[in-house]
C-alpha cells in the first residue's frame, strides 16, 4: 500500500513516515507542500497516469495552499477523487474539521499524532479504499458484461410477425417498403446462409428428358406437386 504525506514541517513528515514504517508500511512519499504532492500525484496532467497512491495525509495548515482547499481541489478531479484523504491538524475545532469533511476528507488526526491512533485510522482507510477498488472491479466487469451482452443482441436477427411477400414474384416488401428478393431479405434478418440445389419439380421443367426417380418427400410434410 502507497501512502503520501503532505506536510509543510519536516519534522512531522519525518515522524509519520518513521511510524508508518514501523507499522509494516514501506512505501510512504513525502511531499512538503499541496503542490508538490499535486506534481506527485500527476494533478496537472490529467492525461497522465497518476502513481498507485492508496492514501493521503494531508496537514490542514500550510502556506500558499491550505490542507482544505488541497482537498477540495483533489475529490474535483477524475482520476484522483477515489484517494481517501486523512487531514492532520494541530486544530481540533468542530468547524474546522467540519470544513475539512465538506471538503471530501474522509478522517482526522489530531497532533501530536499518537502512533497507535495513526495506525488503527490508516489502516481502515486503506480497507475502505480497498473495497471501493474491489467494488469498482466489479461494477467494471458488469458494464463489460452488459456492453457485450447488448453487442450480442444487436449482432441477433430473428424474424417474426407478418412479412408482406408477392403472391406471384414471391418477392418480400421490408420495411421502407421497398420490394426485395425473398433469399436477399432472409439474409438480411438472420444468419442464415443459402446453398442451391434443384427440386425435383423444376428438374421435370428444366429437364423433362431427364429420367428422374420419385421422390417420397417426408411424413408429415406437404408433397411440392
Amino acid at each position: 500500500m502507497s501512502i503520501l504525506v503532505c506536510d509543510d514541517t519536516v519534522e512531522s513528515r519525518l515522524v509519520l513516515q518513521a511510524m508508518l514504517r514501523a507499522g509494516g508500511y514501506s512505501d510512504v512519499t513525502l511531499a512538503e507542500s499541496a503542490r508538490e504532492a499535486f506534481s506527485y500525484l500527476n494533478f496537472y496532467e490529467p492525461a497522465s497516469t497518476p502513481p498507485a497512491v492508496d492514501l493521503i495525509l494531508m496537514d490542514l495548515l500550510m502556506p500558499n495552499m491550505d490542507g482544505i482547499e488541497a482537498c477540495r481541489l483533489l475529490k474535483a478531479t477524475e482520476h484522483l477523487r477515489g484517494i481517501p484523504i486523512i487531514v492532520v491538524t494541530s486544530k481540533a475545532e468542530t468547524k474546522d474539521l467540519q470544513t475539512a469533511f465538506d471538503a471530501g476528507a474522509m478522517d482526522y488526526l489530531v497532533k501530536p499524532v499518537k502512533r497507535v491512533e495513526l495506525l488503527a485510522r490508516v489502516r481502515s482507510a486503506l480497507l475502505l479504499k480497498h473495497e471501493m477498488d474491489c467494488r469498482k472491479a466489479r461494477e467494471l466487469e458488469l458494464t463489460k458484461g452488459n456492453h457485450a451482452l447488448q453487442l450480442a443482441l444487436q449482432e441477433i436477427k430473428v424474424l417474426q410477425g407478418f412479412i408482406p411477400i408477392c403472391a406471384n414474384c414471391k418477392n418480400i416488401r421490408n420495411a421502407q417498403g421497398y420490394w426485395e428478393e425473398m433469399m436477399v431479405y432472409i439474409r438480411e434478418h438472420s444468419h442464415v446462409e443459402f446453398t442451391h440445389g434443384i427440386c425435383d419439380r423444376c428438374m421435370k421443367v428444366l429437364y423433362p428428358d431427364l429420367d428422374m426417380p420419385e421422390t417420397d418427400h417426408p411424413p408429415g410434410m406437404p408433397s411440392p406437386f
